[in-house]
């Protein structure tokens, strides 16, 4: 298990160890959230440049990150929808709705990931 700490536009640090889910196989990334009623932390999807809803269960947020997990968009979708990916995305973060605000992740924000031993 990782964590997730969102850094301010000055370099400090924000929210600290949110607890993160990494789906980085290709397997991982296409089950994502499906199949569960909520998430506690959030999830990364890593290469991911666009996500969907479709048969899911609860509305979540989602988080557009480029190379250096810095933040170029956020969007809360509701079950059922197809989002478009974006340009320069390498990276998706996904919670549920209203987790993302609450922890300050918003645009122009960086993200540190920490991988557990």
């Amino acid at each position: 298990m990782a964590t997730l700490t969102v850094l301010d536009g000055e370099g400090g640090t924000g929210v600290r160890a949110v607890p993160l889910e990494i789906a980085e196989s290709p397997r991982a990334r296409q089950r994502g959230l499906l199949g569960r009623d909520g998430i506690e932390g959030a999830l990364l999807l890593s290469p991911a440049s666009s996500v969907h809803t479709v048969r899911m269960r609860f509305a979540i947020d989602v988080a557009h990150l480029d190379r250096e997990l810095r933040v170029l968009a956020v969007c809360t979708m509701r079950p059922g929808r197809i989002g478009r990916p974006r340009l320069r995305a390498r990276h998706v973060l996904e919670a549920q709705a209203g987790r993302l605000a609450e922890w300050g992740v918003r645009p122009g924000v960086r993200l540190l990931v920490d991988r557990a031993p």
